[in-house]
């Protein structure tokens, strides 16, 4: 027999609303949206391959985290640059006497990667690449509209670097703002195909109907997938997956497409971080006597892409989530092959301990509720949960 579906249909990430595709463009604050130096990509992988080529890195040494996903690395590589890891703490926190320590004649520049919205000490990381005369890379692809307090990320670095798929309902989209006042020539890249974007606007819009419509919602989903899967088979449609683990050299020179701009810049951003941080407060506060938080607190301007469960025994954990009807993600269980594991003792644990819980804007307080205690249910049904120890 056939198990049954959850009532629960919590998604990974953000749905679309249909009022998204005809809403009208708003001003905003936010980086990279008004940056007076922007570039659009359909990744921010794609940024990553170009800022080697831009900055002239092939041949040299980028000093990168050893927590990291592995797409960013594999753009670095086949743009020509080498990298060189450093130490990353248990609490997300690069450490800057490792970063100096492995600083060379070969460095060429040094990389900093924003984990989930909370910032990395970027202006200690700025004023030591200056010391050495080396251009600082910021990584802030899961970090778009987080600040360290009243310091935007993505605006210390030479470079800043954003994704905006993973944090708004946009069918793609990656960004490269350039900081200082030298300028690059980069050209306007060509858009993605309409058939995939529209393909991946559907995918985006189904969820959202599954997550408001229960059962009805799923069915409706799951027939037009049937129809839609069959209609880009028979059509021979190249759909450009997002989302995917390793970087395409075929696929660098593709641009955002205009969909994906018209919904970004139609959206209420400063009520999307007030959301999810409401959400992620609600998930501390429940959370807290179940599995000790990676952080104590939310420290202002984080806007938080999800919250970090600390838990021991992965692979159960996500099981039962899923199981419940909570998407939620194996956060960076991998390294990069060129990568020491050993090496970085503090990063090996984190990759075996932490669990992606969506806290985004779509969530309602009623539907935080219920995924706090699937959370709850799931931790205590019996078995061990992570050892408490200190948080930063």
């Amino acid at each position: 027999m056939e198990a049954l579906k959850p009532e629960l249909f919590v998604p990974d990430y953000p749905t679309l609303y249909p009022g998204m595709l005809f809403a009208r463009r708003r001003t905003s604050a936010y980086v990279p949206f008004e940056h007076p130096s922007v570039h659009w990509f359909y990744f921010a992988r794609n940024a990553v391959w170009l800022t080697v080529k831009m900055f002239g890195l092939e041949g040299g040494e980028v000093l990168v985290p050893a927590y990291h996903h592995g797409v960013e690395i594999e753009a670095l590589v086949d743009a020509g640059a080498q990298p060189v890891f450093y130490r990353v703490g248990p609490t997300w926190e690069a450490d800057l006497t490792d970063i100096e320590r492995r600083i060379t004649p070969r460095t060429r520049a040094l990389y900093v990667t924003h984990y989930a919205g909370f910032p990395q000490p970027v202006r200690e990381m700025k004023a030591l690449a200056e010391r050495h005369g080396l251009p600082l890379i910021e990584d802030c692809a899961l970090s778009l509209l987080s600040a360290d307090g009243d310091v935007k990320l993505g605006t210390v670095g030479d470079v800043g670097i954003f994704c905006l798929y993973k944090t708004l309902p946009t069918p793609n989209g990656g960004a490269l703002v350039v900081n200082g006042e030298r300028r690059y020539s980069i050209p306007r890249l060509p858009a993605p195909n309409r058939a995939s974007t529209f393909s991946h606007t559907m995918s985006a819009l189904l969820k959202n109907v599954e997550m408001r419509g229960g059962p009805v919602g799923r069915w409706v989903r799951a027939s037009v997938r049937a129809l839609g899967h069959g209609a880009v088979k028979a059509g021979n449609i190249e759909r450009v997956a997002t989302g995917t683990m390793h970087f395409d050299r075929a696929h660098v020179d593709l641009g955002i497409s205009p969909l994906t701009l018209r919904i970004a810049q139609s959206l209420d951003l400063h009520q999307i971080v007030e959301n999810r941080r409401r959400n992620y407060f609600y998930l501390l506060g429940r959370l807290r006597e179940v599995s000790t938080p990676l952080f104590n607190e939310l420290p202002p301007g984080v806007c938080p892409l999800f919250y970090p469960l600390v838990v021991e025994d992965k692979p159960r954990v996500l099981e039962g989530l899923r199981a419940a009807g909570v998407h939620a993600v194996d956060f960076w269980r991998d390294h990069h092959p060129a990568c020491n594991p050993n090496e970085f003792p503090d990063v090996m644990r984190l990759r075996q301990a932490i669990v992606e819980i969506p806290c985004h804007q779509d969530l309602e307080p009623d539907t935080m509720s219920r995924v706090a205690q699937v959370v709850r249910n799931v931790l205590t049904s019996g078995r061990r949960t992570a050892p408490r120890r200190t948080s930063a």
